[in-house]
């Protein structure tokens, strides 16, 4: 099964702001593939596809985990690989990045004790929300992008961390908590 660790971000304020910025990159282009409402979150760690007799363990492995409840700000826009040829389009986490990052290690550290490789990628906290489906697009967001590197969608709670499997479709992703760990 594909699966992945995330802080999801169920806050509605918080999604309509996004929804507000995502109808604005529409407007530019329309050849992209938005994140929806009830989908967004940070990937802590993307584990792609593993075998169902792990879950126990991964879930024991998070559970683990012992951190206390922070907060985290939401600001600026960016994309991956750059501004001028955006293949995803994310929003910056600032504010309680460094947590975020401790979070992430711990999470790698218990990995490893379970076997699995650490991520040669490494943790790049952002949040992704669209994905650019047509070339065309690639570079029309830049001037957008590099316009809204200081654009404030606020502060959110991470008190959890949650195993996730992701089932994909024509329609897109559908995302179903295998387990979650909260916060002391």
């Amino acid at each position: 099964m594909r699966c992945f660790i995330s802080v999801d971000l169920e806050d509605r304020a918080f999604a309509d702001r996004v929804r507000m910025v995502q109808r604005d990159l529409l407007g530019i282009c329309d050849g992209l593939k938005l994140v929806e409402p009830q989908n967004l979150h940070i990937t802590m760690r993307f584990l792609g596809e593993i075998d169902e007799r792990m879950v126990g363990d991964i879930c024991e492995a998070i559970g683990g985990i012992e951190f206390n409840a922070f907060e985290i700000e939401l600001r600026g826009l960016g994309a991956f690989p750059k501004e001028g040829y955006a293949n995803v389009i994310w929003i910056g986490i600032r504010g309680g990045r460094e947590r975020l990052e401790e979070v992430a290690g711990a999470i790698e550290s218990r990995l490893r004790g379970l076997g699995i490789p650490p991520d040669e990628r490494g943790f790049s906290p952002h949040l992704t929300i669209a994905r650019v489906k047509s070339p065309g697009c690639r570079a029309k967001f830049r001037e957008f992008l590099l316009s809204s590197k200081d654009l404030e969608f606020g502060r959110i709670p991470v008190d959890s961390i949650r195993l996730k499997r992701s089932e994909l479709s024509p329609g897109g992703p559908t995302y179903y908590t295998l387990c979650e760990a909260r916060a002391k």
